[in-house]
């Protein structure tokens, strides 16, 4: 076999891969979906609650089970959890850094102290809590690659830039509360993070923002190849870098605005899940995009299925479950890194 022939075989080989890696992730959310509507403290029977649906029974409990509790928060996963793992992918190619997320750099505390705010002096507007999320989140990113910017600081650096303003802005949110003890409820399952609380008022509103903000990215996901490689080489071959960095960080803003704002401060899905996918598509937006969307979803979505169902009647806040992932996989991220750089 010559050289050319063996190329034309390893192209393949990973087109093959990418394509099997997207299939599954479909099938296994697919699957997940309905497992998910099935599953609950409450027994629930889909075929039922589709019969009664059929025959306009409104009185069926199954039918109310399924379409005003499991559905909504079934829903609420698979886009917070696309939202996140987009909005990570995005930060990590503006700041050139894979250990970026937003959670972890204060993007996520600035959505949530905006919602907090919102709350407090618009407690009957629910319907402007994702633009709040939104306006929050855009804040905190602006503000870290400024800082970034003008410091020159490493990828380490930012984190810790990013984690410090999260506590300020956590300490924030916790001041409002203290202020605003009637406007403001559950604000410890809001910093946990969880969907127990989800319900379609919350979730379509996001779901506007998150939709649009999704099929864009994916369609503009070759210019974060360009970003991530750095500010020359981007600049070399014509991209308006800062009026790119502008643009990728609002989307990630609009992302992970709207899923905190019926979710709260879920995190480590923009770091978990693009690391996972990278390793299964490669690092090319173009494939990792879409495969994380799937991937995202399908993370989120199973996480938050084991939160309500191993210890039912009781629910764990999926945030936990997420914390407990997320915190040793960041360790892991941060001694391969220093290794990699012996």
């Amino acid at each position: 076999m010559n050289i050319s022939q063996s190329s034309s075989t390893a192209k393949f080989s990973t087109k093959a891969k990418r394509a099997v890696t997207l299939i599954a992730l479909f099938l296994l959310l697919f699957s997940s979906f309905f497992v998910a509507l099935s599953l609950g403290a409450s027994d629930a029977s889909i075929t039922d609650a589709i019969k009664a649906f059929v025959n306009g029974d409104t009185a069926s409990t199954d039918l109310r089970i399924i379409l005003h509790i499991r559905l909504p928060r079934v829903l609420g996963a698979i886009l917070s959890g696309a939202a996140l793992a987009i909005s990570g992918i995005i930060i990590q190619a503006v700041l050139q850094n894979p250990m970026a997320a937003p959670n972890l750099i204060g993007v996520n505390a600035g959505a949530g102290f905006f919602v907090i705010i919102a709350m407090a002096i618009m407690p009957r507007f629910i319907g402007y809590i994702p633009l709040a999320a939104f306006l929050g989140a855009l804040a905190a990113a602006l503000l870290i690659y400024a800082i970034s910017a003008i410091t020159g600081a490493g990828r380490v650096s930012i984190t810790l830039v990013g984690i410090a303003i999260g506590s300020i802005l956590t300490a924030g949110i916790n001041t409002v509360k203290t202020l605003f003890p009637d406007s403001v409820y559950d604000v410890s399952g809001f910093l946990i993070g969880g969907l127990s609380s989800s319900d379609l008022d919350s979730v379509i509103p996001a779901a506007i923002m998150i939709i649009p903000a999704l099929i864009l990215t994916c369609i503009l996901s070759r210019g974060l190849d360009a970003l991530s490689l750095g500010s020359s080489v981007a600049q070399g071959i014509g991209v308006n870098v800062p009026r790119a960095r502008l643009l990728w960080l609002t989307l990630a803003a609009m992302l992970a605005g709207a899923a905190v704002s019926f979710s709260g401060l879920i995190g480590f899905v923009g770091l978990i899940v693009p690391h996972i996918m990278r390793r299964l598509v490669g690092g090319s937006h173009r494939h990792l995009v879409p495969t994380s969307i799937l991937g995202g979803s399908l993370f989120l979505l199973v996480t938050d299925t084991l939160a309500r169902t191993l210890f039912a009647p009781y629910e764990l806040p999926v945030g936990i479950i997420l914390s407990l992932l997320g915190g040793p996989f960041f360790i892991f991220l941060i001694l391969t890194d220093r290794r990699a750089k012996k």
